[in-house]
């Protein structure tokens, strides 16, 4: 029996946050693997601790720009994460020695110049835990790009740093499950994307029953599938008319193939979902479903969320938020700040909040 960690490498992207140098928010999403899907900690992870391009007096931290103290804490970060990536994943001394090198993460077209960012790699020497520290912004895409181009196993767990794990999830199971679809051509599983509270009752939301070909694809494709591998685990999936960021497993050659076809395809600060979303939804709506793939966990008959956003852009540690969270509720809830309403995803346009944005 092939274990997880054989096929599969978990990427993680982080950047600057508000709670930096801390490393509460990526610790607390280390510790939900540990909580709910053990088997990640044990496999290759390939780190990405993006940069920033501007130091400023006003923070935009979506555009790259931080404040002086919030590039001083950045710089602490990395190097906390580092420690707290090896205390976790490493098993023996191999893990703690690393080697390192240069490349470039290029993007767009030639004629406005290179187009290029450079980054530094460090790799342990048995190459089971990789840190990518780029020069400038990259952004999420060619950040995801720029580990897949460093993974040698055939899977990939590709996680931002704010997401949560909030249900169990049988790793085994769904990498059994994607394998053993390479022999089904109408029924392919290349992309399995974990379900937020947003995605619930997804098989019978507006999005797919407005649509005859989605609201057919989803009755003829929508299963319960029995890994070969664990006979008594029933993998319920359904398909996905998207592709999204928030945490999923997908197959190298399938991201290399769809996502990154060609230097073009992702610019500098792109997230995947916001540029190529669109054209999954478009053409899985033209009967083209099959090229994406794209399949949604549903344990729980589609009421089970597995992954839960801690919005890292404004999170300020669990702690803080607790206390917060206290105050609104001593002062009565109804004084308690209501969040603004967030729009359901406009599919049909390409334009829509990403959760990398809420």
């Amino acid at each position: 029996m092939a274990e997880a960690k054989t096929l599969l490498t978990v990427i993680i992207t982080t950047s600057v946050t508000p709670t930096a140098p801390s490393t509460e928010l990526i610790s607390t999403a280390l510790e939900s693997f540990r909580s709910f899907c053990p088997d990640l900690l044990t496999c290759n992870v390939i780190v990405v601790l993006d940069g920033y391009d501007e130091i400023q007096a006003n923070p935009r931290l979506k555009k790259g720009r931080v404040t002086p103290e919030q590039a001083k804490s950045y710089g602490i970060y990395k190097t906390n994460v580092k420690e707290l990536i090896i205390n976790q994943y490493g098993k023996h001394e191999t893990h703690t020695d690393f080697s390192q090198s240069v490349g470039e993460a290029e993007f767009g077209g030639l004629r406005a110049g290179p187009n290029t960012v450079q980054f530094t790699t460090s790799v342990n020497l048995d190459k089971t835990i990789s840190f990518i520290e780029p020069s400038k912004r990259i952004g999420f895409g060619l950040a995801v790009r720029t580990a897949l181009r460093m993974t040698d196993t055939p899977y990939v767990w590709v996680h931002q740093h704010d997401w949560v794990l909030s249900a169990e999830i049988p790793l085994g199971a769904l990498l059994d499950v994607m394998q053993a679809s390479s022999s089904e051509p109408e029924r392919p599983v290349k992309y399995v994307c974990l379900p937020s509270p947003r995605n619930l009752s997804y098989d019978t939301c507006a999005e797919v029953v407005e649509f005859p070909t989605l609201k057919t694809l989803t009755s003829s494709l929508k299963s319960e599938f029995s890994p070969q591998l664990y006979p008594d685990v029933k993998i319920a999936l359904t398909p996905l008319f998207h592709w999204f960021d928030k945490p999923h497993i997908a197959s190298k050659a399938h991201y290399m193939e769809r996502v990154f076809p060609s230097r073009l395809s992702m610019l500098r600060g792109d997230f995947i979902e916001d540029k190529i979303g669109h054209f999954c939804r478009n053409q899985s709506k033209d009967g083209q479903w099959s090229k994406w793939a794209t399949w949604l966990f549903s344990p729980g008959e589609g009421q089970t969320p597995c992954v839960t956003h801690l919005h890292g852009r404004v999170w300020v540690g669990k702690e803080a938020e607790d206390k917060k969270i206290a105050e609104w509720r001593s002062k009565g809830l109804a004084n308690a700040p209501k969040p603004a309403p967030k729009p359901e995803p406009a599919y049909d346009t390409g334009i829509f909040q990403s959760d990398s944005e809420e």
